[in-house]
């Protein structure tokens, strides 16, 4: 299945009215699904599914690694696709436990949950992470919008990227859903034994509490985002450790957890 499609539509302007056609982003139901059962069911982009597969499992807590998946088939069905994965032993047990049957909106954050207390359990820790400058902040996401391909062509996809201080983006993934972006970023770098403790993640998205989750789970001490944070999003960045730096703009962006990862130099109190 394609990621993006043609849609013919009319156009209607001050000029008059025309028609052509538009390139528009597909989505399509993901199933996953654990040991013959299924986890939850998403809507998002049919692409870098493995990514998403695993990068899902990693950032839900179903899996500790990639070698804790002993088989993944990607199964196209009648109205969507399943990511049918098999376990190793151990993480069968744990899932076991908490699995539920969900259909879940587009880009879904908190699958698999049931209750307000598993839904706000503690928050990974990450380490101490990069040190980086504002001007490396600033190049950075000046070089992500050229890498959003998807984007490019569809105005309607968000992307998660991964950015080295030494190598700038290493890993870009898209989806009509800022979480399945973020969980295809996680499972591509999961794949291709990068540690996301060495760089920081950038999102074209808002920042809520789930992607400061997933994040954590990542290991990765640094998130700038283009769009504005959440109050949520801001207290478990403080817990987690993370910097939480957001609305990235062409003249800099706004510092809310952790401020020391980014050396700023003389600081000026505005209203």
């Amino acid at each position: 299945m394609d990621p993006v499609v043609t849609a013919h539509r009319q156009i209607w302007r001050d000029s008059g009215l025309s028609e052509g056609d538009r390139i528009v982003p597909e989505e399509t139901a993901l199933a996953l699904s654990y040991d013959a059962g299924t986890y939850a069911v998403m809507m998002g982009t049919p692409q870098d599914l493995e990514d998403f597969a695993v990068g899902f499992s990693l950032t839900e807590g179903i899996i500790d690694s990639v070698s804790d998946i002993e088989s993944l088939d990607i199964v196209p069905q009648d109205e969507g696709i399943e990511l049918r994965m098999w376990l190793a032993k151990r993480n069968a047990e744990r899932l076991a436990q908490r699995r539920r049957h969900l259909a879940g909106p587009t880009g879904c954050g908190l699958c698999g949950i049931d209750s307000i207390a598993e839904a706000m359990k503690p928050v990974a820790i990450v380490g101490s992470g990069i040190t980086v400058t504002p001007q490396q902040i600033m190049t950075a996401m000046q070089s992500l919008q050229p890498l959003q391909k998807l984007n490019t062509l569809t105005r309607a996809v968000h992307a998660a990227a991964f950015w080295h201080p030494d190598n700038g983006i290493l890993t870009i993934r898209e989806d009509v859903g800022r979480h399945n972006a973020l969980d295809k970023l996680a499972g591509a770098l999961a794949r291709k034994g990068v540690a996301a403790s060495g760089g920081a993640v950038l999102l074209t998205s808002r920042v809520s509490v789930e992607m400061v989750q997933k994040t954590a789970a990542m290991g990765a001490s640094i998130i700038v985002s283009v769009s504005a944070p959440t109050a949520l999003a801001i207290k478990m960045a403080d817990r987690a450790g993370i910097t939480l730096a957001a609305i990235a703009r062409a003249d800099g962006f706004e510092i809310f957890t952790h401020t020391n990862r980014i050396s700023s130099g003389e600081v000026t109190n505005v209203a």
